[in-house]
């Protein structure tokens, strides 16, 4: 990704309002560790904002940056764009255009979590292998078809690379690290900051037969949600899922009682409602449109199905859902039980 001849890399990070600090740490912390354990400054970043001065994080947190027009002419190695809540907003003609004069001085141009809607905003993914959080997959296709969204936790495709964000952050910038240092100091740093195994390109972001907990369901429930994920848009009936997974529709009910603590028929609601919310809330897709990607014969049915959920209607979400969670009138939950 890199070229290995050169002995450093200087990085822009550039953060827009409500931006996860999380993700962006992480990214930055492995090239802290890397020039403390080599006692040099190969790696150096500055943090840019649209306006400069402290920019609040989705955490309620604060980070002093640098004003975008102070750093528009100065030639970076690395720029990344990091954000998290409506990436659209923060997409001005001033940040794109800066984004293409970086790119075309020969930047490695990057992304952290919807930093990707940005990236591509400027055309920089147009014909590119992209990924975002998987909260934000289905936007990201809808929006940009130029771009092959993939599920991997990060993806680099020539000059560009893109990351889902949180912890799979760290794992990218020890690609770099080893792109430009080598496999002793990545393992290194990785050490040094706990990170117990730096992930390969092509790892998914959620990995089958996994769970972070350790805990375990049986196979035929895994198969029955590997079938929902695939027909969110055609849905099947519950019996059809069971015949799938060769058991009966009374043993899935129980199964998904006893592991889910919900029955299939609802399990399956939720996942094409969490499916529908990502549409409503980060598209302008037509409603209608949505209840159809979403499995739903009927608009009424999807609209009564999202209140359910969710606790208000799309509409009204599709408002509400652009402002960040902590500060909406009605915070986003999931009501507890309810009928399919």
């Amino acid at each position: 990704m890199v070229d290995k001849n050169r002995p450093s890399a200087h990085i822009l990070i550039v953060v827009t309002p409500n931006f996860n600090i999380a993700a962006t740490t992480a990214f930055i912390d492995p090239f802290r560790a890397a020039n403390y354990l080599e006692g040099d400054t190969a790696f150096r970043w500055q943090i840019a904002s649209a306006s400069g001065g402290p920019c609040l994080a989705s955490n309620g947190l604060t980070v002093e940056t640098r004003r975008l027009g102070d750093v528009q002419n100065e030639q970076f190695d690395i720029v990344v764009m990091s954000a998290s809540w409506t990436p659209e907003a923060a997409a001005t003609p001033q940040l794109l255009a800066n984004l293409r004069k970086w790119a075309r001085a020969g930047s490695i141009m990057g992304s952290l979590d919807t930093g990707a809607f940005i990236l591509a905003d400027a055309g920089l993914l147009s014909g590119k292998r992209a990924t975002v959080h998987y909260e934000h997959i289905d936007a990201l296709k809808e929006l940009h078809a130029d771009v092959d969204v993939s599920e991997d936790i990060f993806v680099h495709d020539e000059k560009r690379f893109t990351c889902a964000g949180g912890i799979a952050s760290a794992d990218i910038a020890l690609q770099i690290i080893q792109a430009i240092s080598g496999d002793a100091l990545a393992n290194a740093a990785a050490r040094y900051i706990f990170h117990p195994l730096m992930r390969p390109s092509g790892t998914p972001q959620n990995p089958a037969n996994f769970e972070p907990l350790g805990s375990h369901v049986p196979a035929s429930i895994r198969q029955a949600i590997s079938v929902m994920e695939q027909h969110l848009e055609n849905a099947l009936s519950i019996p059809e899922i069971a015949d799938r997974v060769r058991i009966s529709h009374r043993q899935l009910n129980r199964l998904f009682l006893r592991y889910v603590g919900k029955s299939p028929a609802i399990y399956y609601r939720d996942i094409r409602l969490d499916r529908a919310r990502g549409l409503v809330t980060q598209t302008d897709m037509a409603m209608s449109e949505i209840a159809i990607a979403s499995g739903f014969a009927s608009q009424v049915h999807f609209s009564r199905a999202y209140r359910e959920r969710f606790g208000l209607p799309p509409r009204s979400d599709r408002v509400d859902g652009r402002i960040p969670f902590e500060f909406r009138a009605w915070p986003m939950h999931r009501k507890q039980g309810g009928s399919a």
